[in-house]
């Protein structure tokens, strides 16, 4: 099969700056694949991991023990330390429900809900900031796992479940105070469900579940012949999982990659790089495709009214 080349979304090339490039292949898009790293986050508030200082800054207690962030999210310390390990985990997780998602995720879910064949958002975050932002929970790939959800430390059979209780942490030692999470089955220790380093127990099933649903679209798109766009927002390279995501599905389904990196935009020629923030890249894109309504290469759209922060619809007739 044949597939639309990434050129064909911006022509010609050589008059369009980057940004109009981005703004004008999500306007004639039919799907949107939204990848994300750790970097997606840092505008909502979260802590910034790279590196040892952005870690240790981050968490201080940390650095008193001597512990790196690959070294403390690991789970041998469920076992070795819990209260430890649930400091860490526990101010996270208490962290992420208290953070609400920046103005890009609005972006990123209108555009997502004008596309006629759908988006779907592949993430190494495990905050669930995707879900709290209004993306369907049936239409996001969490490959780390989630924070939100628990696994047995004892791997005693209980399915996953939903955390419905709060950790209470002591931010100067980084320990929380008991009781901790239990395995509602066999009353054991609970883990957050998420992929750490060293990490041999981690339980799959529901990422698993996620993946299946991934393919399922992928096919779908494919047999639409579908244009696609790849929005791929803050994935470094220090662990490249969304990188590496981002830069094979542009290439099976024939897609524009448009990478959003502060440090590490480079692409090929043919694709899209902006050294920019997510929610300043993901405005500026959207501040194109407004300013642009009505002009050749973004016919069949308006912009919505101001209450929709002047996002685009598809018209009748619009492109794509």
């Amino acid at each position: 099969m044949t597939w639309r080349r990434p050129e064909a979304y911006a022509r010609p090339v050589d008059s369009l700056s980057p940004i109009d490039r981005a703004a004008q292949a999500v306007a004639q898009a039919d799907a949107l694949l939204i990848t994300a790293g750790a970097g997606m986050g840092v505008d909502s508030g979260m802590p910034d991991f790279r590196g040892g200082a952005g870690f240790w800054h981050a968490y201080p207690a940390a650095q008193k023990l001597g512990l790196a962030f690959e070294e403390l999210a690991n789970p041998r310390w469920f076992r070795d330390d819990p209260a430890l390990a649930w400091g860490f985990y526990g101010h996270r997780l208490n962290l992420y429900r208290e953070t609400a998602p920046h103005a890009g995720f609005d972006l990123l879910r209108a555009w997502s809900e004008r596309m006629p064949r759908g988006a779907f958002v592949y993430t190494s975050n495990v905050d669930g900031q995707f879900q709290r932002a209004g993306f369907a929970a049936e239409r996001v790939v969490e490959c780390h796992g989630s924070i939100h959800h628990m696994q047995c430390v004892d791997e005693c059979g209980q399915e996953l479940w939903s955390v419905d209780v709060g950790v209470e942490v002591d931010t100067e030692t980084l320990r929380a105070a008991a009781p901790l999470p239990g395995c509602p089955r066999c009353g054991g220790l609970a883990r957050p469900n998420i992929l750490m380093f060293g990490d041999a127990t981690w339980d799959d099933r529901r990422s698993v579940e996620q993946y299946g649903r991934y393919a399922r679209w992928q096919a779908e798109v494919r047999a639409a012949r579908a244009r696609v766009v790849v929005l791929e927002c803050g994935a470094g390279k220090a662990i490249p999982t969304v990188r590496v995501q981002a830069q094979r599905m542009a290439r099976e389904l024939g897609g524009l990659l448009v990478r959003i990196n502060v440090r590490e935009h480079e692409v090929a020629a043919e694709h899209v790089g902006l050294a920019m923030g997510a929610k300043a890249a993901l405005t500026a894109i959207n501040a194109c495709m407004a300013a642009s309504r009505g002009s050749s290469r973004l016919a069949g759209y308006t912009v919505l009214g101001r209450g929709n922060a002047g996002m685009l619809r598809r018209g009748r007739g619009g492109a794509g």
